[in-house]
Parts: C-alpha cells; sequence; structure tokens
C-alpha cells in the first residue's frame, strides 16, 4: 500500500476510506451469509430430489416390466419409438444477491395425453402408466439439474466473496490502520515540534526585550 504523506487531509481521507473498507466488508459479510444459506437450502433439496428420483426410477422400471406382460416386448418397443425423443425446457434467470441462478422449466410445448406420439385407444392402460412414470422421472431430473447448476454458480460466488471478505479483513482494513496510525503519530511529533520550537522563541523574545 502507498505511503501518504503525513498531512491533516490525509488523515481525513484515510478515516473516510476506512469507513467505507468497513461498510464494504459488511455487505460483503451479508452476501456470503445469505448465499451460504441459500446453497445449504438448495443442497438439502437436490440431495432430496435425488433419493426421490431413485425411488421414482425403480417405480418406472416396474411399470416397465407390467407394461411388458400385458402387450409384449414388441409392442412395447413400437409405442416407444413413436414417443418423441425429448421435451423442450425453457431456461430463465433469478437475481439472489448478484448471483444469477438458473430457472429450468418445460416449454408451453410438454407432452400431453393428446400428443405423446402414440394413440391412448389402441394401447394398454399399461402404456399410460409407463409414459406417466417417465414424465414424472422427466420433471425430477429438470428440477436436479436447475438446482445443481444453481450450487455450482453459488460455490463460485461464495468462493470469490469470501476472497474479498479476507482480503479487506486482512489487507486493506489492517494497512489503512497502519496508515492513520502512522499519520497521527507524525502530525502529534509536528504539533510538539512546533510547540518546541515557538516556546523557544517566544523564550528569546522575552530575553531580548
Amino acid at each position: 500500500m502507498k505511503k501518504l504523506n503525513p498531512t491533516r487531509m490525509n488523515l481525513t481521507i484515510l478515516k473516510k476510506t476506512r469507513g467505507m473498507a468497513k461498510k464494504g466488508h459488511d455487505i460483503l459479510q451479508r452476501k456470503r451469509e445469505v448465499l451460504v444459506l441459500e446453497f445449504m437450502k438448495l443442497l438439502q433439496q437436490s440431495k432430496n430430489d435425488r433419493s426421490y428420483l431413485h425411488d421414482l426410477m425403480q417405480g418406472a422400471y416396474k411399470t416397465v416390466a407390467m407394461a411388458s406382460t400385458y402387450i409384449g416386448d414388441f409392442e412395447l418397443e413400437n409405442v416407444a419409438a413413436q414417443m418423441p425423443e425429448t421435451t423442450p425446457v425453457k431456461i430463465t434467470l433469478k437475481n439472489i444477491m448478484g448471483v444469477r441462478l438458473p430457472e429450468i422449466s418445460k416449454s408451453k410445448q410438454e407432452i400431453s395425453f393428446l400428443n405423446r406420439g402414440y394413440s391412448m385407444l389402441s394401447t394398454s392402460t399399461a402404456v399410460d402408466d409407463v409414459s406417466d412414470s417417465f414424465q414424472e422421472v422427466q420433471d425430477t431430473i429438470i428440477d436436479i439439474a436447475k438446482r445443481e447448476q444453481g450450487l455450482k454458480r453459488l460455490v463460485t460466488e461464495i468462493d470469490k466473496t469470501k476472497r474479498r471478505v479476507n482480503a479487506l479483513e486482512y489487507v486493506v482494513m489492517p494497512g489503512l490502520k497502519a496508515q492513520q496510525k502512522y499519520i497521527s503519530m507524525r502530525l502529534e511529533e509536528i504539533d510538539r515540534d512546533m510547540f518546541s520550537a515557538l516556546k523557544h522563541v517566544k523564550k528569546k523574545l522575552g530575553k531580548s526585550q
């Protein structure tokens, strides 16, 4: 940190700068706390979703086994071939303390009973159960993707904010304090020297009269 000349103006500037640094430090501390809370919330939700997804997958494959029993593998594969490969998704962003977190949702063209790619009248209800089960699996995967992308962005921002807080707390603020102390001491020395010099001059003037 550049050393300033010991003047009263620089001392005033340092006091104001220290106050601004303290405010910036407090704001960044609060920001980090909010981000950590949001991270922990998303992390718990993501863990719950992954556990839920595991159960959903098991249930979905059971519906496949049941549908295979009712209509046979060949017919089931034929129905599967008619299904759309993917469902379009919409990605938007929400802002939390300056961090843009993704919001992933299905677009308006999501699969419905009318556009699943197969005729409900020509298939068993077991096929519908398979479709419904894997639709729920897909919804959960979208939720997990949204949260885990958010977690990655939060980790990056928390780390960046932590570095800034540490830089202010352990480098900038101590440096400003040391400079303020140095200038205050030098000004006190100058005042003492000036007082001694004036006293000496006054003494000499008194002798000469």
